[in-house]
C-alpha cells in the first residue's frame, strides 16, 4: 500500500524581525520544545561534526527527534534534519520517522521589517501502518490536527518572542 503525500502549509504571523525570528526557530540547540506546546524531544539531539563552526554548519549536522502529540489523542515522532540553511531567510530538511518527506521554512520581512510571515511547507507521507489504512477516511481529521498543532507552535513562538523582547534592556 502506497501511503498518501500530504501537502501541508501553515503561514504565521510573527510580531518580530526576520533576525528574532530567526535567532529562535535557528537556535543550534533545535529549542522548538521550550516553547512549542505538546513538542518534546523523544531523544537527545544527534551532532555530527560540523564543517564549521557557522550557525549554518551546525544545523546541518544536527538531527532532531521530536515527539508531537496530537489532539487526537496520538503521538507522531518526527525527525528533522536541516539540508540546506540560509541566514536568516529559510531553512530545508528531511523530515522521518512517522512522517518521511521534506519541509521548507520561510521567513519573510513584512512591515518594513518589524513583523515576519513565517511559511511553513511539508511534503510528508505517513510510515505507521494505522495511519496509512485511515487515511482514506480519516485524512480531513488528520489534516486538522496538522492545523491544530502548528496553530499552537505560533502561539508558543509569538510568546517566546514577546518573551525576549520584554527580557532586552531598553
Amino acid at each position: 500500500m502506497k501511503s498518501r503525500l500530504f501537502d501541508l502549509n501553515s503561514t504565521w504571523q510573527l510580531p518580530a524581525s526576520p533576525n528574532e525570528v530567526w535567532a529562535v526557530i535557528a537556535d543550534t540547540d533545535m529549542s522548538w520544545p521550550q516553547w512549542w506546546p505538546h513538542c518534546t524531544f523523544a531523544t537527545p539531539l544527534e551532532r555530527t561534526e560540523a564543517a564549521s563552526n557557522a550557525q549554518e554548519d551546525i544545523l546541518m549536522a544536527t538531527t532532531a527527534h521530536l515527539n508531537f502529540k496530537a489532539f487526537l489523542g496520538y503521538t507522531l515522532t518526527i525527525t528533522i534534519h536541516p539540508t540546506k540553511v540560509a541566514m536568516p531567510r529559510e531553512i530545508e530538511f528531511d523530515a522521518g520517522g512517522h512522517l518521511q518527506g521534506t519541509g521548507r521554512v520561510s521567513l519573510v520581512p513584512q512591515e518594513q521589517g518589524q513583523t515576519t510571515r513565517m511559511d511553513i511547507e511539508w511534503r510528508v507521507r505517513p510510515t505507521q501502518r494505522w495511519m496509512n489504512v485511515l487515511t482514506p477516511v480519516a485524512a480531513p481529521a488528520f489534516v486538522a490536527a496538522h492545523a491544530l498543532m502548528m496553530r499552537q507552535g505560533e502561539k508558543g513562538l509569538q510568546r517566546e518572542l514577546a518573551n525576549n523582547r520584554a527580557k532586552k534592556p531598553a
